[in-house]
């Protein structure tokens, strides 16, 4: 048995992780703590204090008491706002507090990308897009080539929680590029567990998207790979090493 551990902001998609965990079909739990959301705001003060040491600390004891062998903080504006040091900041701050390797959706995504093979990357973000800038800026401090940054301007991660496939695939469709080798979904708020493999096929290129990536990253901290081709392509890379 496999015990990974997020810290998740507020309530809007946190029902991806059992879907995923019923996806993966394996030996894996993903329990999941929420942290107190503050100011639901995509707005670069509001997710500072967001994603601070004293929020994120507060659930984790929760996730330790759970078995957690891993912990993410399962926020990707909450930690690319910081910058590239800031992020990598936040992420030792909580490895400290936790005892436990530790790493934020921002650095999945950064992993992520590699994992698949893709030098360029188009996003297509449901923030503002001064927000989704920032997310640009984080990529290429990690060596990550954005062609292009599309913005819905939706400002809570109440009104991204509402959002189904309708709104997912038209936001992915119009946020994709011919020159992106992997399409980018940076929203923890946003569902998108049960639609990355029919976006995948629509696109004909790998879709990552935030819950996906973090749950993915989870298990890398904890040396896990698992294979679940009904969350794309990140999740069917070989070698495999589940039971």
């Amino acid at each position: 048995m496999t015990a990974v551990g997020f810290l998740y902001p507020g309530h809007s998609a946190e029902d991806d992780y059992p879907r995923i965990e019923m996806l993966i079909d394996s030996d894996v739990r993903l329990p999941l703590v929420h942290t107190d959301i503050g100011e639901d705001a995509h707005r670069v003060d509001a997710l500072i204090e967001m994603g601070s040491p004293q929020r994120l600390a507060a659930g984790v004891e929760e996730l330790r008491l759970s078995g957690a062998e891993a912990v993410v903080w399962a926020c990707t504006s909450g930690s690319f706002v910081r910058g590239w040091e800031g992020a990598h900041e936040q992420v030792r701050d909580l490895a400290r507090t936790a005892g436990l390797p530790a790493s934020s959706t921002s650095f999945a995504f950064a992993h992520a990308v590699g994992e698949v093979g893709a030098r360029s990357v188009a996003i297509a973000a449901t923030y503002p897009e001064d927000v989704a800038e920032h997310f640009r800026t984080f990529l290429k401090a990690a060596g990550i080539e954005v062609v292009s940054v599309r913005g819905s301007g939706i400002v809570t991660a109440a009104e991204v929680g509402t959002w189904g496939w309708p709104e997912v695939r038209a936001m992915a469709e119009a946020g994709d590029h011919e020159d992106a080798q992997a399409l980018l979904l940076p929203d923890t708020a946003l569902h998108t567990a049960a639609y990355v493999r029919d976006l995948e096929q629509e696109l004909g290129k790998p879709v990552l998207t935030a819950n996906q990536v973090t749950v993915w990253e989870a298990l890398r901290l904890a040396g896990r790979r698992v294979n679940a081709p009904a969350l794309g392509a990140l999740f069917t890379k070989e070698p495999l090493v589940q039971m």
